[in-house]
């Protein structure tokens, strides 16, 4: 089994597409190894919208989105998680819309270069929004869900009206998530997938790439997600069984046909699991604080 992912999209930058009757989309031309094509920016709603990851800021994409939003009146500008190619654009069309910015807040600073997008450092919301959170419009309701793992913040939302998940970073139709510490943890990032899973939406919006559509296709999607989880946990495990102590030695072997260009936020994703790892009391480290550069042991009852 594996993860069936949805590589194939039509689109053409800067201009606005209808997804659903309450979602339209407007993509973002900043295309890289992390961002797939470039930021999926989400309006919900008609005439009283609320618009999601406003993207980078970009003049020709601020534009874009300008005149996607002609004749609306923006009521909400919500933020999944503040990574750059999600949030900066915020606060700037907040002001242009005489609304506010609302996320959970703007997690937790990382050394660069340590993940695909860098921290939004200068991205505060003006309203924190969490669990139990709802955020409407005329026609729209959404819930916000909690759904740390990608990073401490990461929101997801429903729409209660077409019984959808717009999912961030946290589930994307064409890759895998980097979960990357100090700011993802992969215990909160297992559970998190669980937790949408068992909400059985209909489909799910990624920020970045096409989205995943059907109730059952969904649920085989993030079961599959999950599934690849574990195998890079057992194949963490294996790798350490024969004696090998090094994630930059692992990564080379258990990412060796995928992109190079990825390698470091893949080391990253092996730290997370190996922290894990090391909570569950299943590998050992003498560094209080593992990083990338941290010898690893098996603890010979999990091997």
């Amino acid at each position: 089994m594996a993860i069936p992912y949805i590589k194939e999209m039509e689109f053409e930058y800067g201009v606005v597409q209808e997804m659903t009757p309450l979602i339209r989309r407007v993509i973002a031309n900043n295309p890289g190894p992390f961002t797939y094509v470039g930021t999926g920016v989400y309006i919900i709603g008609h005439g009283e919208v609320a618009v999601l990851d406003p993207g980078p800021e970009q003049p020709e994409h601020f534009e874009a989105l300008k005149k996607a939003l002609e004749g609306e009146t923006v009521t909400h500008v919500l933020v999944s998680h503040g990574h750059s190619d999600h949030s900066p654009l915020a606060q700037p069309l907040a002001e242009w819309a005489g609304c506010k910015t609302y996320a959970k807040n703007c997690g937790i600073p990382t050394a660069k270069g340590e993940l695909g997008s860098a921290d939004d450092l200068g991205f505060m919301p003006d309203v924190k929004v969490g669990d139990g959170d709802v955020i409407s419009g005329p026609g729209w309701t959404l819930d916000v869900i909690e759904t740390p793992g990608h990073t401490c913040n990461h929101l997801c939302f429903g729409l209660r009206e077409e019984n959808t998940c717009l999912s961030g970073d946290h589930i994307m139709g064409w890759s895998t998530t980097v979960v990357a510490p100090p700011d993802g943890d992969m215990g909160d990032y297992m559970r998190s997938l669980e937790k949408i899973r068992e909400k059985k939406f209909d489909a799910l919006y990624p920020t970045h790439g096409d989205p995943v559509k059907g109730r059952d296709f969904v649920e085989h999607f993030i079961t599959e997600y999950a599934e690849h989880r574990r195998a890079r946990e057992r194949a963490i495990l294996h790798h350490l069984s024969l004696g090998e102590h090094s994630i930059p030695d692992m990564v080379k072997e258990m990412y060796k046909d995928v992109d190079k260009r990825l390698h470091p936020a893949a080391a990253m994703s092996v730290l997370g699991h190996m922290i894990e790892l090391v909570k569950t009391g299943r590998v050992t480290t003498p560094d209080e604080k593992p990083s990338v550069r941290s010898h690893f042991e098996l603890v010979r009852s999990a091997a």
